[in-house]
């Protein structure tokens, strides 16, 4: 039920910041997919509702969950100073162990868009990828 309810969340908000602005006859639902493959933009498009733009779990969307969002910033120093690259990639794309703020073994929105999307497109393992390198990229040692 939890996880019917973030994602119904999420997605509200997608749709409402995408229509801002826009009169009813333009209204267009927000893309799944974006078009960039950059880390940082990808980031922003899908994580950072819930983790924040910094990666610090202060995400606009947060505050709705019933568990906070991790700070990812400080993924390496909870990890002996090394990152841990291949337990991210497993969080995102669903196949790490299950946290109870991600839902049932996914994350609560884009896990299953992105396994999804796996088979039907080749630049969505680049787009994970790169998620995971800008993730270590704003790693505070």
């Amino acid at each position: 039920m939890k996880f019917m309810f973030t994602l119904g969340w999420v997605l509200t908000i997608g749709v409402m910041g995408a229509s801002a602005g826009q009169t009813t006859a333009e209204r267009v639902p927000p893309p799944l997919v974006m078009g960039s493959l950059a880390g940082e933009d990808s980031f922003s498009f899908y994580c950072a509702p819930c983790h924040g733009r910094a990666g610090k779990g202060d995400g606009p969307v947060a505050a709705a969950l019933k568990t906070t969002p991790p700070d990812l910033t400080v993924l390496a120093r909870r990890n002996g100073g090394t990152f841990p690259a291949g337990e991210v990639l497993a969080f995102i794309v669903g196949t790490g162990r299950p946290l109870p703020a991600h839902g049932p073994g996914d994350m609560p929105v884009w896990g299953p868009i992105f396994r999804a999307l796996e088979t039907s497109d080749p630049r969505v393992k680049v787009r994970i990828e790169n998620i995971v390198a800008y993730i270590e990229s704003i790693q505070v040692r």
